[in-house]
Protein backbone atom coordinates (compact mmCIF):
# COMPACT_ATOMS: atom_id res chain seq x y z
CA UNK A 1 0.00 0.00 0.00
CA UNK A 2 1.61 3.64 -0.65
CA UNK A 3 2.41 6.40 1.41
CA UNK A 4 -1.10 7.84 1.49
CA UNK A 5 -2.70 11.41 2.60
CA UNK A 6 -5.68 9.91 4.89
CA UNK A 7 -8.36 12.19 6.78
CA UNK A 8 -9.33 10.33 10.09
CA UNK A 9 -12.86 10.93 11.45
CA UNK A 10 -12.41 10.28 15.16
CA UNK A 11 -16.10 9.01 16.45
CA UNK A 12 -17.32 9.92 19.88
CA UNK A 13 -15.79 6.61 21.04
CA UNK A 14 -12.63 7.45 20.63
CA UNK A 15 -12.73 9.67 23.55
CA UNK A 16 -15.63 9.21 25.46
CA UNK A 17 -17.64 5.68 26.49
CA UNK A 18 -20.70 5.23 26.62
CA UNK A 19 -21.49 4.48 30.46
CA UNK A 20 -18.79 6.93 31.87
CA UNK A 21 -19.13 10.00 33.37
CA UNK A 22 -16.69 11.97 31.19
CA UNK A 23 -14.31 12.44 33.78
CA UNK A 24 -10.48 14.01 32.51
CA UNK A 25 -8.98 10.76 33.10
CA UNK A 26 -11.51 8.58 31.59
CA UNK A 27 -11.56 10.75 28.40
CA UNK A 28 -7.25 10.59 28.33
CA UNK A 29 -7.37 6.97 28.73
CA UNK A 30 -9.42 6.39 26.01
CA UNK A 31 -7.33 9.34 23.74
CA UNK A 32 -3.93 7.74 24.60
CA UNK A 33 -5.46 4.57 23.22
CA UNK A 34 -7.03 5.51 20.30
CA UNK A 35 -3.52 7.69 19.80
CA UNK A 36 -1.74 4.23 19.66
CA UNK A 37 -4.23 3.43 16.42
CA UNK A 38 -3.42 6.50 14.74
CA UNK A 39 0.48 5.85 15.43
CA UNK A 40 0.11 2.40 13.91
CA UNK A 41 -1.54 4.48 10.38
CA UNK A 42 1.16 7.00 10.75
CA UNK A 43 4.27 4.17 11.69
CA UNK A 44 3.03 2.45 8.28
CA UNK A 45 4.25 5.98 6.39
CA UNK A 46 1.09 7.40 6.10
CA UNK A 47 0.09 11.17 6.58
CA UNK A 48 -2.97 11.80 8.74
CA UNK A 49 -5.33 14.78 8.99
CA UNK A 50 -7.41 14.31 12.57
CA UNK A 51 -11.18 15.45 12.73
CA UNK A 52 -13.53 14.84 15.85
CA UNK A 53 -16.49 15.28 17.06
CA UNK A 54 -17.23 16.71 20.46
CA UNK A 55 -21.53 16.35 20.95
CA UNK A 56 -21.04 14.87 24.88
CA UNK A 57 -17.92 17.44 25.92
CA UNK A 58 -19.93 20.63 23.96
CA UNK A 59 -22.95 19.85 26.19
CA UNK A 60 -21.49 19.52 29.58
CA UNK A 61 -19.29 23.10 28.33
CA UNK A 62 -22.92 24.39 28.41
CA UNK A 63 -23.96 22.88 31.30
CA UNK A 64 -20.86 23.85 33.57
CA UNK A 65 -22.12 27.43 31.88
CA UNK A 66 -25.13 26.90 32.79
CA UNK A 67 -24.33 25.91 36.75
CA UNK A 68 -21.86 28.72 37.13
CA UNK A 69 -24.42 31.53 35.82
CA UNK A 70 -24.59 33.05 38.97
CA UNK A 71 -21.22 33.43 39.39
CA UNK A 72 -19.90 33.76 36.06
CA UNK A 73 -21.53 34.88 32.91
CA UNK A 74 -22.15 32.03 30.75
CA UNK A 75 -20.44 32.06 27.07
CA UNK A 76 -22.69 31.18 23.77
CA UNK A 77 -22.49 27.69 21.96
CA UNK A 78 -20.39 28.51 19.37
CA UNK A 79 -17.90 29.65 22.07
CA UNK A 80 -18.09 26.09 23.84
CA UNK A 81 -17.72 24.84 20.42
CA UNK A 82 -14.17 26.78 20.59
CA UNK A 83 -13.46 25.59 23.89
CA UNK A 84 -13.68 21.76 23.24
CA UNK A 85 -11.69 22.20 20.12
CA UNK A 86 -9.25 23.55 21.81
CA UNK A 87 -8.96 20.77 24.99
CA UNK A 88 -10.13 17.68 23.01
CA UNK A 89 -7.09 18.76 20.71
CA UNK A 90 -4.67 19.07 23.33
CA UNK A 91 -5.46 15.86 24.73
CA UNK A 92 -4.96 14.10 21.25
CA UNK A 93 -2.04 16.22 19.94
CA UNK A 94 -0.53 15.35 23.53
CA UNK A 95 -0.87 11.71 23.65
CA UNK A 96 0.04 10.95 19.72
CA UNK A 97 3.41 13.06 20.57
CA UNK A 98 4.14 10.76 23.12
CA UNK A 99 3.27 7.81 21.41
CA UNK A 100 5.37 8.72 18.55
CA UNK A 101 8.13 9.17 20.26
CA UNK A 102 7.98 5.74 21.91
CA UNK A 103 8.13 4.64 18.31
CA UNK A 104 11.04 6.83 18.13
CA UNK A 105 8.55 8.69 15.06
CA UNK A 106 10.43 12.31 14.66
CA UNK A 107 6.64 13.90 13.65
CA UNK A 108 5.67 17.23 14.95
CA UNK A 109 1.23 17.18 15.40
CA UNK A 110 -0.38 20.31 15.79
CA UNK A 111 -4.29 21.30 16.48
CA UNK A 112 -5.72 24.25 14.71
CA UNK A 113 -8.89 25.56 15.81
CA UNK A 114 -11.08 25.70 12.78
CA UNK A 115 -13.65 28.13 11.90
CA UNK A 116 -16.61 26.67 9.24
CA UNK A 117 -18.96 29.13 6.76
CA UNK A 118 -22.96 28.21 7.35
CA UNK A 119 -25.56 30.08 5.65
CA UNK A 120 -27.75 31.94 8.27
CA UNK A 121 -30.18 31.46 6.18
CA UNK A 122 -29.44 27.23 6.63
CA UNK A 123 -32.87 25.55 7.66
CA UNK A 124 -31.35 24.26 10.45
CA UNK A 125 -31.54 27.10 12.54
CA UNK A 126 -35.59 26.59 12.93
CA UNK A 127 -35.27 22.66 12.96
CA UNK A 128 -32.52 21.41 15.59
CA UNK A 129 -31.51 18.49 15.17
CA UNK A 130 -27.92 18.02 16.56
CA UNK A 131 -27.36 15.79 19.79
CA UNK A 132 -25.35 17.40 22.30
CA UNK A 133 -24.19 16.45 26.20
CA UNK A 134 -25.25 13.27 28.23
CA UNK A 135 -28.47 10.78 27.99
CA UNK A 136 -31.12 11.01 30.07
CA UNK A 137 -33.84 9.24 31.36
CA UNK A 138 -37.53 10.20 30.44
CA UNK A 139 -38.16 11.56 33.93
CA UNK A 140 -34.99 13.62 34.05
CA UNK A 141 -35.71 15.01 30.09
CA UNK A 142 -39.17 16.41 31.70
CA UNK A 143 -37.79 18.06 34.66
CA UNK A 144 -35.21 19.43 32.26
CA UNK A 145 -37.48 20.52 29.64
CA UNK A 146 -39.39 22.68 32.74
CA UNK A 147 -36.16 24.34 33.63
CA UNK A 148 -35.26 25.12 30.04
CA UNK A 149 -38.31 25.83 28.41
CA UNK A 150 -36.41 26.84 25.45
CA UNK A 151 -34.08 23.64 24.88
CA UNK A 152 -35.23 20.97 22.44
CA UNK A 153 -35.07 17.70 24.22
CA UNK A 154 -35.57 14.48 21.55
CA UNK A 155 -35.56 10.85 22.46
CA UNK A 156 -32.02 9.45 20.44
CA UNK A 157 -32.18 6.24 18.46
CA UNK A 158 -33.30 4.33 21.70
CA UNK A 159 -30.56 5.12 23.61
CA UNK A 160 -32.48 7.30 25.83
CA UNK A 161 -32.93 11.47 25.61
CA UNK A 162 -30.70 14.26 24.66
CA UNK A 163 -30.09 17.94 24.16
CA UNK A 164 -30.75 18.97 20.26
CA UNK A 165 -29.26 22.28 18.66
CA UNK A 166 -29.30 23.78 15.20
CA UNK A 167 -26.62 21.65 12.82
CA UNK A 168 -26.19 23.58 9.34
CA UNK A 169 -24.56 22.40 6.56
CA UNK A 170 -20.26 23.11 6.22
CA UNK A 171 -19.85 25.36 3.57
CA UNK A 172 -16.45 26.40 3.56
CA UNK A 173 -13.52 26.17 6.37
CA UNK A 174 -11.64 29.56 7.01
CA UNK A 175 -8.19 28.01 7.91
CA UNK A 176 -8.07 26.18 4.82
CA UNK A 177 -5.31 27.59 3.04
CA UNK A 178 -2.79 27.20 6.50
CA UNK A 179 -4.07 23.54 7.20
CA UNK A 180 -2.97 22.74 3.45
CA UNK A 181 0.82 24.58 4.14
CA UNK A 182 1.07 22.96 7.10
CA UNK A 183 0.27 19.00 6.01
CA UNK A 184 2.56 20.01 2.58
CA UNK A 185 4.99 20.67 5.37
CA UNK A 186 4.62 17.21 7.09
CA UNK A 187 2.92 18.23 9.91
CA UNK A 188 -0.18 15.77 11.45
CA UNK A 189 -2.95 18.34 12.07
CA UNK A 190 -6.12 17.80 13.91
CA UNK A 191 -8.88 20.10 12.44
CA UNK A 192 -12.43 21.01 12.17
CA UNK A 193 -12.67 19.01 15.67
CA UNK A 194 -16.49 18.79 16.43
CA UNK A 195 -17.52 19.89 13.26
CA UNK A 196 -15.48 23.63 13.41
CA UNK A 197 -16.34 26.95 15.19
CA UNK A 198 -20.20 27.81 12.70
CA UNK A 199 -19.54 31.55 11.56
CA UNK A 200 -21.59 33.36 9.27
CA UNK A 201 -19.79 36.00 6.31
CA UNK A 202 -21.04 39.85 7.34
CA UNK A 203 -20.25 43.10 5.82
CA UNK A 204 -17.64 43.16 9.09
CA UNK A 205 -16.45 40.04 8.62
CA UNK A 206 -17.15 36.39 10.51
CA UNK A 207 -19.11 35.82 13.60
CA UNK A 208 -20.02 32.89 15.53
CA UNK A 209 -23.81 31.78 15.24
CA UNK A 210 -25.05 28.90 18.05
CA UNK A 211 -25.20 25.79 16.53
CA UNK A 212 -22.90 22.49 16.58
CA UNK A 213 -21.94 21.64 12.98
CA UNK A 214 -22.01 17.66 12.07
CA UNK A 215 -18.14 16.30 12.35
CA UNK A 216 -18.80 14.17 9.40
CA UNK A 217 -19.77 16.49 7.34
CA UNK A 218 -17.29 19.48 8.15
CA UNK A 219 -14.94 16.41 7.65
CA UNK A 220 -15.72 15.54 4.22
CA UNK A 221 -15.68 19.23 3.40
CA UNK A 222 -11.66 18.79 4.86
CA UNK A 223 -11.20 15.76 2.94
CA UNK A 224 -12.08 17.21 0.08
CA UNK A 225 -10.34 20.28 0.18
CA UNK A 226 -7.21 18.89 0.69
CA UNK A 227 -7.77 15.97 -1.67
CA UNK A 228 -7.23 13.45 0.82
CA UNK A 229 -6.47 9.69 -0.79
CA UNK A 230 -8.27 8.61 1.98
CA UNK A 231 -11.62 9.59 3.88
CA UNK A 232 -12.34 7.26 6.72
CA UNK A 233 -14.74 7.65 9.70
CA UNK A 234 -13.73 5.36 12.26
CA UNK A 235 -16.87 4.76 14.71
CA UNK A 236 -17.99 2.16 16.81
CA UNK A 237 -19.79 -0.02 14.88
CA UNK A 238 -17.97 -2.29 11.83
CA UNK A 239 -19.66 -0.22 8.99
CA UNK A 240 -22.45 0.70 7.26
CA UNK A 241 -25.59 -1.83 7.53
CA UNK A 242 -28.48 -2.30 5.65
CA UNK A 243 -31.58 -3.32 8.19
CA UNK A 244 -29.28 -2.23 11.10
CA UNK A 245 -30.84 -3.66 14.15
CA UNK A 246 -32.73 -6.27 12.57
CA UNK A 247 -32.66 -10.04 12.07
CA UNK A 248 -31.68 -9.83 8.46
CA UNK A 249 -29.01 -6.99 8.97
CA UNK A 250 -26.88 -7.25 6.35
CA UNK A 251 -23.04 -5.38 6.64
CA UNK A 252 -21.79 -3.19 3.42
CA UNK A 253 -18.27 -4.63 2.43
CA UNK A 254 -17.99 -2.87 -1.10
CA UNK A 255 -20.41 -0.47 -2.80
CA UNK A 256 -20.43 1.73 -5.66
CA UNK A 257 -21.44 5.61 -5.26
CA UNK A 258 -24.67 5.07 -6.90
CA UNK A 259 -25.63 1.58 -4.89
CA UNK A 260 -24.77 3.81 -1.77
CA UNK A 261 -26.91 6.47 -2.83
CA UNK A 262 -29.77 4.42 -3.62
CA UNK A 263 -29.63 2.88 0.04
CA UNK A 264 -29.34 6.22 1.59
CA UNK A 265 -32.58 7.00 -0.13
CA UNK A 266 -34.17 4.63 0.81
CA UNK A 267 -34.17 5.45 4.52
CA UNK A 268 -31.73 2.51 5.21
CA UNK A 269 -29.03 4.98 7.42
CA UNK A 270 -30.56 6.79 10.62
CA UNK A 271 -30.67 10.85 10.88
CA UNK A 272 -29.04 10.23 14.27
CA UNK A 273 -26.27 7.81 13.27
CA UNK A 274 -24.99 6.02 10.26
CA UNK A 275 -27.10 8.80 7.94
CA UNK A 276 -24.33 11.85 8.30
CA UNK A 277 -21.36 9.40 7.75
CA UNK A 278 -22.62 8.10 4.38
CA UNK A 279 -24.22 11.73 3.55
CA UNK A 280 -20.11 12.53 4.17
CA UNK A 281 -18.92 9.37 2.04
CA UNK A 282 -21.49 10.44 -0.73
CA UNK A 283 -20.27 14.34 -0.98
CA UNK A 284 -16.98 12.99 -1.31
CA UNK A 285 -16.87 10.97 -3.85
CA UNK A 286 -19.10 13.39 -5.56
CA UNK A 287 -16.28 15.86 -4.91
CA UNK A 288 -13.50 13.79 -6.85
CA UNK A 289 -12.91 11.39 -4.16
CA UNK A 290 -11.31 8.05 -4.73
CA UNK A 291 -12.08 6.29 -1.29
CA UNK A 292 -13.81 5.97 1.47
CA UNK A 293 -14.16 3.96 4.30
CA UNK A 294 -16.84 3.66 7.56
CA UNK A 295 -15.75 1.13 9.78
CA UNK A 296 -14.75 0.74 13.52
CA UNK A 297 -12.21 2.13 15.44
CA UNK A 298 -10.39 -0.90 16.94
CA UNK A 299 -9.83 -2.00 13.17
CA UNK A 300 -8.31 0.93 11.57
CA UNK A 301 -5.49 -0.91 10.36
CA UNK A 302 -8.04 -3.71 8.62
CA UNK A 303 -10.12 -0.75 7.55
CA UNK A 304 -7.30 0.24 5.47
CA UNK A 305 -6.02 -2.92 3.82
CA UNK A 306 -9.45 -3.75 3.06
CA UNK A 307 -9.94 -6.69 5.65
CA UNK A 308 -12.56 -4.97 7.25
CA UNK A 309 -15.44 -1.56 7.31
CA UNK A 310 -17.82 -0.38 4.39
CA UNK A 311 -15.50 0.46 1.16
CA UNK A 312 -17.24 2.72 -1.18
CA UNK A 313 -15.47 3.65 -4.84
CA UNK A 314 -17.06 6.31 -7.15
Amino acid sequence: MNNMLILVGLGGNAIFRRGERGTYEEQVRNVVNTCKILADIIEEGHSLVITHGNGPQVGATMLRYEAAKNIVPPFPLHVADSETQGFIGYMIQQALINELRRRRINRSVLTVITQVIVDKDDPAFKNPTKPIGPFYTKEEAEELKQRHPDWVIIEDCGRGYRRVVPSPDPKEIVEIDAIKTLINSGHIVIACGGGGIPVIKTRNGYVGVDAVIDKDLASERLASNIKADIFMILTDVDGAYLNYGRPDAKLLREVTLSEIKRYYQEGHFKAGSMGPKVLATIRFLESGGKHAIIGHLDKALLNLRGEAGTHIYP
